[in-house]
């Protein structure tokens, strides 16, 4: 065993305690944010928390089924929300003992700090908005305009500071019936053509699958995809119950590097845990205009 000389060792001594001040320095910096990990913790003991899944293969996330340590509340001036009419709404957010959650405590993720996924019962009408602070501690503004009437399903999607890892919640919405246009959110360009291809066939529950996401227009032409929240398309899927969902990003993770111009496409990967109807909703960026477009998949055990 070789042994190191008295000039050795003081050398080694200095470098470590070198190492361990720069390391506590780090963990001293102020983070922004007044919240701890504490603050976000959820007893992981029971059925009742979220097992966090690996980002190479995402899974379906159960929000409704496990205990949040946030808690979320919608409120809006309006008397009542009907389908088909403007709403300006405000989310609020608070930690389990009831402290509010700041824009300085929740980290920027896929160019926003909170993701709000919005979608009707029958899975017809989703929206995803991104709140801003309403100048009130813990609450956050938006406004959207539901398209049917029915009981929407908000699910929040955000990453603390304290902790850096992704937070769910959800919170229900009451909308009674109006005038809408299913039209308004569907896709809704007749000169594109979007397909969504699921490898292996037929999809089962717990099985790793592959999705091929492409845009083509009907001419021929070049399909001008620009990046949409850091990336060329976002899936988000959803079950008939609204139990949870799956929010996927490509693997083509850099948008320095556009995919092909006249048939681009883009690769997930997903993994379902329950058999049954799932729609998969596309959101894509193309020359500056927005579109949702459904897709549906049958998982089978």
């Amino acid at each position: 065993m070789m042994t190191l000389r008295p000039a050795e060792l003081r050398q080694f001594a200095w470098i470590t305690a070198g190492a361990i001040a720069v390391f506590i320095g780090f963990r001293a910096l102020p983070t922004g944010t007044s919240l701890s990990h504490m603050d976000f913790r959820v007893d992981a003991r029971g059925a009742n928390s979220i097992e966090f899944c690996d980002p190479l293969n995402p899974q379906f996330i159960p929000v409704v089924a496990v205990r949040s340590p946030v808690t979320m509340s919608f409120a809006t001036d309006e008397p009542t929300v009907g389908a088909g009419r403007p709403v300006r709404a405000r989310i609020g957010l608070r930690t389990g003992s009831g402290k509010p959650i700041r824009p300085e405590d929740i980290l920027v993720t896929h160019t926003r700090r909170l993701h709000l996924l919005l979608v009707d019962p029958t899975l017809a009408d989703y929206q995803h908005v991104h709140p801003e602070p309403s100048g009130v501690p813990g609450e956050w503004a938006f406004a959207f305009t539901p398209l049917r009437a029915g009981t929407y399903r908000i699910f929040g999607d955000f990453t603390p500071a304290a902790t850096g890892r992704g937070l769910y919640a959800s919170v229900d919405l009451a909308v009674g019936p109006g005038t809408a246009s299913l039209a308004a959110n569907g896709g809704g360009d007749p000169a594109l053509a979007f397909a969504l291809v699921t490898t292996p066939q037929p999809v089962r529950v717990g099985q790793p699958i592959d999705l091929r996401f492409s845009v083509t227009r009907h001419d021929g032409g070049i399909v001008a995809l620009e990046p949409v929240m850091g990336a060329f398309a976002h899936l988000v899927a959803f079950d008939v119950a609204r139990s949870g969902f799956a929010h996927l990003h490509p693997a083509e993770a850099d948008v320095t590097i556009p995919p092909d111009p006249i048939k681009p496409q883009l690769n997930f990967k997903l993994t379902i845990p329950q058999p049954g109807r799932y729609v998969v909703w596309a959101q894509v960026n193309v020359a500056g205009s927005e579109r949702f477009v459904p897709f549906t998949i049958e998982v089978g055990r």
